[in-house]
């Protein structure tokens, strides 16, 4: 299935039914008065979170979405029927724009949540509810309001707890076919990767986490150059970036100069994702011998002043992806178990501040 993690659609809510201007007839009730009903409500169009889509690519194919409208009131104050509401399937980490107003309208992160994003017309009044002492037979009715008609923009951002960030041909897809039960395609040439690949990492019985791959980086990335910066906005989500670079690598780029290179396309593209927790791992050290491969990587962790965890592994050999996953695994619960800490504190902090207007 192709990849495709924005699309713009037009949304057109339900218009409101009108009231109804309708008097009584019955026999030998000669003065009936009014008894129009109000209008039906127009159908609104929400978006639904689904886990089971990841792409957006349906949204090619069908741009317009529209609810049904609500149905006029009628005499003996009945009411019209509401509109039918429409339901959107988007995957999750879809985030939503008013094109128009460029305001983001909110983010779909949960199975089944439903997003409002253009709320259908009121149904109008019926005459109903203009009689008076001074008016017994108003024939004044409220016709129903048009529901929203607004263009949307849908971005999807991966949700996943674990980045790999790399340049072409750093080993990130092979990792993740090592670590997950994810099938992406592997190659010896650079660029197998065209998409984002999502995979779900085992950690113990009861514990996994998501890992993403994207496709590799260029220099330039940030400024439009290769494939890469197509996908850099799906690591904004994640937790923890690991940053891969081939340990020898076959055109004798230094392993120092790569991760400078990248960490400043990191940087250019978003000063945050810049500065967000990463990892850096050295690929494929089964083409060296174990105390060359060592030797390099203390080199060039020494060169860099990297002060962040770092690891060696070979996903073809499996030498230290299990000891990098468990690493993982352990810094993602203290992370969980840091944001619990702060929300309560965030309570608690909150109960205690004075009520506005209060006794200080």
């Amino acid at each position: 299935m192709k990849f495709v993690d924005e699309a713009s659609i037009h949304v057109i809510a339900g218009k409101g039914g009108d009231g109804s201007a309708s008097f009584r007839r019955e026999k030998y009730i000669p003065f009936g008065g009014p008894d129009g009903g109000d209008g039906g409500d127009g159908g609104s169009i929400y978006l639904e979170g689904d886990s089971g889509l990841n792409t957006l690519v349906d949204f090619r194919h069908r741009r317009i979405y529209k609810a049904e409208n609500g149905v006029v009131g009628k005499g003996q104050q009945r009411y019209g029927k509401q509109g039918e509401d429409v339901y959107i399937r988007v995957p999750l980490g879809t985030v939503v724009t008013d094109e128009l107003n460029e305001v983001v309208l909110g983010d779909v992160t949960e199975h089944g949540q439903h997003l409002l994003v253009a709320r259908g017309g009121r149904g109008g009044l019926g005459n109903v509810h203009f009689k008076s002492s001074t008016n017994r037979a108003p024939r004044k009715f409220v016709p129903g309001a048009r529901g929203e008609d607004l263009q949307l923009h849908l971005e999807m951002k991966v949700l996943a707890d674990i980045g790999l960030l790399g340049f072409p041909n750093a080993g990130k897809s092979t990792l993740i076919s090592t670590v997950s039960a994810a099938r992406p395609k592997v190659a010896d040439y650079p660029f197998t990767t065209l998409y984002p690949n999502l995979g779900v990492v085992r950690v113990g019985l009861d514990s996994s986490f998501v890992i993403a791959d994207i496709p590799g980086l260029i220099e330039g990335a940030a400024e439009g150059a290769g494939l890469g910066v197509q996908f850099l906005k799906h690591l904004q989500r994640t937790k923890l970036l690991m940053h891969l670079v081939e340990i020898a690598p076959l055109d004798e780029m230094a392993p120092e100069y790569a991760v400078r290179k990248l960490t400043q396309e990191l940087v250019n593209f978003d000063q945050e994702l810049g500065e967000k927790p990463r990892w850096l791992v050295f690929t494929k050290i089964d083409v060296l011998d174990q105390e060359e491969a060592k030797a390099i990587a203390d080199r060039v962790v020494d060169e860099l002043k990297w002060t962040d965890p770092w690891f060696m592994i070979s996903s073809v050999t499996q030498t230290g992806t299990d000891d990098l996953v468990q690493s993982i695994g352990r810094k993602l619960d203290e992370m969980k178990e840091l944001e619990k800490e702060q929300q309560e504190q965030q309570k608690l902090q909150e109960q205690r501040e004075p009520l506005p207007g209060g006794d200080a």
